[in-house]
């Protein structure tokens, strides 16, 4: 890609990094809540790590999750419950999972503001050659 144009490329790539972290969280807030029976694994909060790429951009270098032990919670009500009351619970606060949200999704817009400005600039210019 040309110079000119790699900048449209580079906020492409946050995008669409940034579209996969924002899932993640999509995820995590949809399961904070989420009890499970004390023999099977908790819902493990899913962790986006970006990468660079060589020439700029970024890319999702790996996907991390957490552990699977969760915590274990009082909750005798729960049908889940074993014979002690206890059920697993993720081991995720929905205020972090919140204020990561907010973070991903002002990443995401500004890429999205650099994409809009610079493709415009570029038709613009185009316009002039006319």
């Amino acid at each position: 890609m040309s110079a000119p144009f790699a900048i449209l490329g580079i906020s492409a790539s946050g995008m669409r990094t940034h579209k996969v972290w924002l899932d993640a969280i999509a995820d995590n807030v949809a399961n904070v809540s989420t009890v499970r029976p004390t023999d099977e694994p908790a819902f493990q909060e899913r962790f986006v790590e970006a990468q660079a790429v060589e020439g700029g951009g970024v890319t999702v270098g790996a996907v991390r999750f957490g552990d699977p032990n969760g915590r274990l919670v009082h909750d005798p009500m729960n049908p889940l419950a074993d014979a002690n009351g206890m059920v697993r619970a993720p081991d995720m606060d929905l205020s972090d999972q919140m204020t990561h949200l907010i973070i991903a999704q002002r990443a995401y817009q500004a890429n999205v503001t650099t994409f809009e400005r610079v493709r415009d600039a570029y038709s613009r210019a185009l316009e002039l050659g006319k």
